[in-house]
């Protein structure tokens, strides 16, 4: 890992510092860069990759603060210019799709265009009721456990048993308490996603997991140049577990995300 250091707070990433044009990477809630690792592999051929811990994960520092969207979005764009991205693509996982689209809303001429992950992304009252005790489970002394169910929960009974069960093991804990609680609660339960689609104008699209845990109905309506996809057979890691799915449609958005047809009007 490499490291830079904003306002003292020092941020983790990796970057094979190619002079091919650049990709982003921005990984999930409790997670780091690894859940990316698929696609920092498959796009080293044709990208300049870059992958990041986001503040309080992983390798990088974890301060005591609130962890929003928009801090996280500030810490993307303040590493761009300092690594020198111009117009980055810009994929999120999960939270990480929050902060990149955060990231397009706040910054518009940066990215040059964003791809989200099974994001959540105005989620139902029963999704977020649902989810709630285990949000209040979180700044309780078994947080541990209670993550580990918010992970099983976003996964599917079809899902590889025994990847799934190495995703989570290695997913727990990437980040320490205090991150997982803001995180959570500013990311699901207390966030709501709706000026961010409608401020984004660069060309998205949201790549859903087999149930997505976005309404992306809702989403298009915010943002008419939104394009959708779904994933067959996978839960929410869908990154780790269908990465050849998610390779494919990444690549194919890529491709197209020039084309006048596909860009906001």
């Amino acid at each position: 890992m490499q490291f830079l250091k904003k306002d003292g707070v020092a941020l983790a990433f990796e970057d094979n510092r190619s002079n091919l044009p650049p990709i982003l990477f921005v990984h999930g809630w409790g997670c780091d860069h690894t859940a990316l690792a698929p696609q920092a592999e498959f796009f080293r051929r044709s990208h300049r990759v870059v992958s990041v811990d986001l503040r309080g994960h992983g390798e990088s520092d974890a301060p005591h603060q609130d962890y929003t969207m928009a801090a996280f979005a500030d810490d993307l764009a303040w590493l761009c210019s300092e690594l020198a991205l111009v117009k980055p693509i810009v994929v999120g996982h999960s939270m990480g799709g929050n902060a990149t689209l955060e990231l397009a809303a706040r910054y518009p001429e940066l990215p040059a265009s964003i791809l989200l992950i099974d994001t959540v992304i105005l989620p139902p009252q029963d999704l977020l009721d649902a989810l709630q005790p285990l949000n209040e489970a979180l700044g309780g002394p078994n947080y541990r456990e209670a993550a580990r169910k918010i992970l099983l929960a976003v996964c599917l009974p079809t899902d590889d048993e025994a990847l799934k069960a190495e995703v989570i093991a290695s997913y727990l804990p990437k980040a320490p308490q205090h991150v997982l609680v803001s995180a959570f609660m500013n990311h699901v339960t207390d966030y709501d996603a709706a000026p961010a689609a409608s401020a984004c104008r660069v060309p998205v699209a949201y790549i859903g997991a087999a149930n997505p845990l976005g309404d992306v109905v809702k989403f298009k309506a915010l943002t008419p140049h939104l394009v959708t996809a779904q994933t067959l057979g996978s839960g929410h890691f869908s990154p780790l577990l269908v990465p050849d799915q998610v390779n494919a449609m990444l690549s194919r958005f890529i491709a197209l995300h020039s084309d006048p047809r596909y860009l906001p009007q």
